[in-house]
């Protein structure tokens, strides 16, 4: 009894043993599971960082790239271009680094993912597998052990019934009906152990049997299944990491030739160049001014006394000769005075000479370009109209002749257009190279005509001469008005009261508001503007239309400067 109590708890021992084996496999699978998933995040991180990366540099280059809407504004200066070249670069190694979060999104955080997912499945199928088993084994044992335990009840009983029939047997008084009743009982005991005996034996060897498959066949099969799984992780979890690298490695050349690029773009800033091209871009064509003429106001210290009186004197002495003499400050147009605030002129009379020519012949190699353009494209119509004349089931050639009207329209346009231009360019490569000489544009806006000009090369405020556009005035007194300063101020002919506001933003105009009240010094020559006067002194010209105007007769302009 005592031996087959020890080989049961031996038994026992032995599944409990295996069953925390189980289970350490459990947890070691499952530990392994979440590595890889704890991988897949970082990786997934990794990610991130990458295409924050990227949209910061894109976002970097945005707002340096320099934003131009016209042509003048595309960068020329070596610098600039290098720059502009650099930003392009960035972008395209953002560009790389977005591949790179691609990548490994791909290749490596997708399949990591799908390859936990059925790591999982595959896992939970061989841990029921083996639970199977260990129940199938657990239930062999309690089958196996319920009929011992039954089979050694029995046999107690069993030895109980044939003690009793020995004690009745040999007992006098005993009757014969007891002992035949002790008898009888013997026998059903004897041949119930015997039914159990058969019993265990048969559950013993059918466990038995079950133990040596489930140790030797099922559980060494499910802990290499498992092994292999394990394995396989392992082995996924190496490429991944592979992969991981070889994710950047790819675009180590492209972005090597970004940087490349910056290099280049770097050796190509020519400092001489931009040099030369600032020189060409200030470049005026003006002469610089003559020198000016001595002015002698020392002779009346030399006259007597019967030249003249101390008043006639006096007289003589505040004259200036006229050769001598540039002009009144105020209305005078200087030679680098600063350029006119207004809208840019259609012929570009408002820059220099030089800086004239130089946009004139821009446009018209743009005009060119254009007139190419669009004679190709009448000559394409013309070839395309005689197919369909020889060919009408191919199109309507009336159908082209809209078309074609434009493009004629156009091209007239464009010769116009053209004509113009040269025309401009013709006079400004013809004139000479004396101040004497220069003369403006004829443009309705802004420019003076020749006549303004003085024999000195400075514009005199002659009110004979025509004005066309606002007279190019200075608002106050330039470095040169200090020698003109005691100039006395034209009388006033009139006054004006102001219809509209005027901004007064062009050099020579002046300001005014709604409803203020000017003096007129100079009345409209037919070019639209009135040259006036503010109670303070300050002149201008204004727009003969914003005012409504009131001559005086003997009027004597009581303000004057002080």
């Amino acid at each position: 009894m005592w031996g087959s109590l020890a080989r049961t708890s031996a038994v026992v021992v032995i599944l409990l043993y295996i069953q925390d084996q189980f289970d350490s496999l459990d947890k070691h699978t499952q530990w392994g599971i979440d590595f890889l998933e704890r991988y897949a995040k970082f990786v997934k991180e990794r990610i991130e960082i990458e295409q924050n990366y990227a949209k910061q540099l894109r976002n970097l280059v945005k707002k340096y790239c320099p934003k131009r809407s016209t042509k003048d504004e595309e960068p020329r200066f070596t610098s600039c271009i290098a720059f502009f070249n650099i930003l392009n670069e960035l972008n395209d190694y953002a560009g790389q680094r977005e591949v790179v979060a691609e990548e490994m999104a791909h290749r490596v955080y997708g399949e990591l993912m799908r390859y936990a997912h059925d790591l999982k499945t595959e896992r939970k199928m061989h841990l029921q597998e083996g639970r199977k088993a260990q129940q199938y084994l657990d239930m062999c044992w309690k089958q196996m052990d319920n009929s011992k335990k039954k089979f050694e009840r029995e046999c107690r009983e069993a030895e109980k019934a044939q003690q009793s029939y020995e004690r009745l047997d040999n007992d006098t008084n005993a009757t014969k009906a007891d002992v035949e009743k002790a008898k009888q009982q013997l026998n059903l005991r004897t041949h119930m152990a015997d039914e159990n005996k058969n019993e265990y034996a048969a559950q013993l060897q059918n466990f038995n049997g079950e133990q040596h498959k489930h140790f030797y066949i099922v559980i060494p099969q499910i802990y290499k299944q498992l092994q292999e799984m394990d394995e396989r992780r392992t082995i996924k979890l190496s490429e991944c990491y592979r992969g991981f690298a070889d994710s950047e490695r790819k675009v180590i050349p492209i972005i090597s030739k970004c940087l490349e690029g910056m290099i280049l773009a770097a050796k190509s800033v020519d400092e001489r160049r931009d040099s030369q091209m600032v020189v060409d871009s200030f470049k005026s064509g003006f002469e610089p001014p003559g020198d000016f003429p001595f002015e002698d106001y020392s002779q009346h210290i030399y006259r007597t006394i019967s030249d003249g009186t101390i008043s006639a004197s006096k007289q003589e002495s505040g004259k200036v000769d006229a050769k001598t003499t540039v002009g009144k400050a105020k209305g005078k147009l200087w030679l680098f005075g600063k350029k006119p605030k207004g809208p840019a002129l259609e012929d570009f009379s408002h820059l220099p000479p030089e800086q004239r020519r130089k946009k004139l012949q821009q446009r018209i190699d743009e005009l060119n370009r254009e007139l190419q353009k669009e004679s190709d494209q009448k000559e394409a119509l013309n070839k395309m109209k005689d197919v369909y004349e020889k060919n009408p089931q191919m199109g309507d050639p009336g159908s082209l002749q809209p078309k074609l009207a434009e493009t004629m329209n156009n091209i007239d346009r464009l010769r116009m257009e053209i004509h113009k231009n040269e025309a401009w360019l013709s006079e400004v490569e013809g004139k000479t190279g004396g101040r004497g000489d220069r003369r403006h544009s004829s443009d309705i806006n802004h420019l003076v005509t020749q006549g303004r000009e003085s024999p000195e090369g400075s514009y005199t405020d002659d009110a004979n001469q025509e004005v066309r556009g606002p007279p190019q005035q200075h608002g106050h007194h330039s470095e040169f008005d200090d020698e003109f300063e005691d100039d006395d101020p034209l009388p006033a002919i009139g006054h004006c009261k102001a219809i509209y506001p005027f901004d007064g933003h062009n050099e020579g105009t002046l300001a005014m508001k709604e409803g203020e009240v000017l003096y007129i010094i100079e009345e409209d020559k037919g070019d639209g503007w009135t040259r006036a006067r503010r109670q303070n002194g300050e002149e201008g010209y204004v727009p003969t239309s914003y005012i409504d105007v009131t001559l005086e007769k003997n009027s004597k302009g009581a303000v004057t400067y002080i």
